[in-house]
């Protein structure tokens, strides 16, 4: 994997590219997994190989993966990986055009709609979790006052923390302690509103 942190999204061509439910996911599982095929791909999102396989073509079209070495001694299959540890996504990127600010709502409400997929998918299965996963997930929700400088320096500060324990982690999960580590999302938000 080329060595790079989040890639900044600031054109239209590849949010839409990654705005696609499809290739949304395959790219989170790619994320997940490091390295992949479309075959194995195409058996965790129930979709045919070939269809996997168009969609992560257009994800590299747009520098969102790459091709990785190959993972078995099949020749025939390529493998792909992220091209980056993940994306950021900007508003203040998408504003200058009315048809950028409709592709990054469009891509906004799309991944926040997956990520509460995610999320009903795990209330559905939280009994299969046990106790001590269930007493360690947080569900909250804040409500608070605050001015657009405060709520930047606490997203700043919330986003250090979760650097922070992806760096610990990852470094854990290299160094062979793996006994109980799980795939963790944690969405956040933080917007302001009226009432």
């Amino acid at each position: 994997m080329t060595d790079k942190r989040d890639r900044r999204i600031t054109d239209v061509g590849t949010l839409k590219a990654l705005a696609h439910p499809l290739r949304m996911k395959l790219y989170r599982l790619l994320l997940l997994a490091g390295t992949a095929t479309a075959s194995q791909l195409a058996g965790q999102v129930d979709e045919a190989v070939s269809l996997v396989s168009y969609h992560l073509r257009k994800l590299a079209e747009h520098g969102l993966i790459e091709e990785a070495e190959p993972g078995s001694g099949d020749g025939r299959e390529r493998w792909w990986q992220p091209a980056s540890d993940g994306v950021s996504i900007r508003s203040a990127d998408f504003r200058d055009a009315p048809e950028k600010v409709a592709a990054h709502v469009a891509a906004s409400r799309l991944f926040q709609e997956q990520r509460a997929e995610m999320y009903r998918t795990y209330l559905d299965e939280r009994a299969h979790w046990g106790t001590e996963w269930n007493a360690a997930v947080v569900d909250s929700e804040s409500l608070l006052r605050l001015t657009a400088g405060e709520l930047a320096e606490l997203k700043q500060e919330l986003l250090d923390v979760l650097k922070k324990y992806d760096e610990q982690g990852r470094a854990r999960a290299a160094a062979g302690e793996s006994e109980g580590r799980e795939h963790i999302a944690l969405h956040m938000y933080g917007f302001p509103f009226r009432v």
